[in-house]
């Protein structure tokens, strides 16, 4: 019982911090722009990834694009106040499939599961997100997991081949193989 409440704790805190930074860096007139996850403006070129730095170039792709959007710090505070409310409803929905008297052992275990893994994928998220940040002093970065991919997005001027070839290794560490897309948005 205390993972779970460690677990709990553990999100509430992460949301709290998201929605923090989200409101200090908010504009004062409250004026804000839907942002959709696909962003349509897309300058997109995929680098050859060096052979030595990935084994098996063919299970991860290097997509750096340049996206030129403004606020990016309202970007990725967006998408990560979307992927926590999306994450925190579907938490939501297994809890009560667990406390529900009329679902099968089977399905409370594959509920249960299914819980430990989206916390377990969120916790290699921010891992990602915050040894880039510490190690390559990028101002921010977003990581979200989508099906078998991951998808590394950075705030920086530029991003060249070794780097994403470095974030690639990263994801792949924590991750597995699977396949992976580095994005960069240039800093304000």
């Amino acid at each position: 019982m205390l993972k779970k409440q460690t677990v709990w704790l553990l999100t509430m805190l992460s949301l709290m911090i998201v929605l923090s930074v989200y409101y200090m860096n908010s504009n004062a007139d409250g004026d804000f722009a839907f942002i959709n996850e696909e962003i349509t403006n897309e300058e997109t070129t995929t680098g050859n990834v060096d052979e030595g730095a990935v084994e098996n170039e063919s299970e991860g792709n290097v997509d750096i694009v340049n996206q030129n959007t403004d606020g990016s710090d309202e970007l990725f505070t967006m998408i990560r106040m979307d992927l926590a409310e999306t994450r925190s409803n579907r938490m939501e929905q297994l809890r009560e499939i667990i406390a529900s008297s009329s679902t099968s052992t089977e399905e409370k275990n594959e509920a249960y599961d299914e819980m430990e893994e989206i916390d377990h994928i969120s916790s290699k998220e921010l891992i990602i997100e915050e040894t880039l940040k510490s190690e390559n002093n990028y101002s921010d970065v977003l990581v979200r997991t989508k099906d078998n991919s991951v998808i590394v997005t950075v705030n920086a001027q530029e991003l060249s081949d070794v780097e994403a070839n470095n974030i690639m290794q990263m994801v792949y560490d924590e991750f597995g193989r699977v396949n992976v897309e580095v994005k960069f948005k240039p800093e304000d």
